[in-house]
């Protein structure tokens, strides 16, 4: 199997566990793994209702570029490079995209 092949199944591994995670504060609230493999852009997003107002916003997006996977978004408090990393992501091919170029390289 080639690398962009590895890297987006191990994408789509990552957000398809982490979609069967039901944030308890939002019970009226469900996660859509979201995937596009002709753009190469994979998303999980929570979409649903909380006290009467709309959610809908990506917690994680992924761009695959150049051979490399770009971490677009990460609304949580979890370095997820890690758990890409285990999944078999090399480590020099993830891109931070969140952060400043200039902290790239730290995180």
């Amino acid at each position: 199997m080639d690398k962009i092949l590895n890297y987006r199944n191990a994408i789509i591994s990552f957000l398809e566990d982490y979609a069967k995670i039901k944030p308890a504060n939002l019970p009226e609230v469900q996660n859509q793994v979201i995937i596009d493999d002709v753009n190469r852009h994979y998303q999980l997003v929570r979409i649903g209702w909380d006290e009467g107002k709309h959610v809908h916003y990506a917690v994680f997006h992924f761009d695959i570029i150049d051979g490399k996977v770009w971490i677009q978004q990460n609304r949580t408090d979890l370095p997820i490079g890690f758990d890409l990393i285990d999944l078999g992501i090399a480590a020099k091919d993830l891109v931070y995209a969140y952060l400043p170029v200039s902290l790239r390289s730290a995180a």
